[in-house]
């Protein structure tokens, strides 16, 4: 369900295949504690990332050869998201009322 915060960080990670995902909601749950989607899909990505982490990122068999990019993806996209967050204004001060009007 995209319209919930967990379903917003499946589809910005790309963990859309219910039936195969990649994170619990549990885990994405505890993704979300810090706050934003956008810091949880960047946490996200980079827990994934590391699951990588152990495999080759270059093999060479004979003539024919590849070049594994998908951490260096992952990171980069992590890092679009933290750098989102981080021009969000912390708080929106030009909205609170220095009168002392409670209503």
């Amino acid at each position: 369900d995209i319209t919930t915060d967990t379903g917003k960080v499946r589809l910005n990670i790309g963990d859309k295949d219910i039936a195969d995902a990649i994170f619990t909601d549990e885990e994405l749950a505890v993704f979300l504690l810090e706050g934003s989607v956008d810091l949880a899909s960047a946490m996200a990505l980079e827990a994934w990332a590391a699951t990588y982490g152990a495999n080759a990122s270059q093999e060479k068999i004979g003539d024919y050869s590849y070049t594994q990019k998908i951490v260096e993806n992952m990171l980069k996209l992590a890092g679009a998201f933290r750098d989102k967050e981080a021009g969000k204004p912390f708080s929106t001060w030009s909205v609170f009322d220095f009168t002392g009007n409670t209503t």
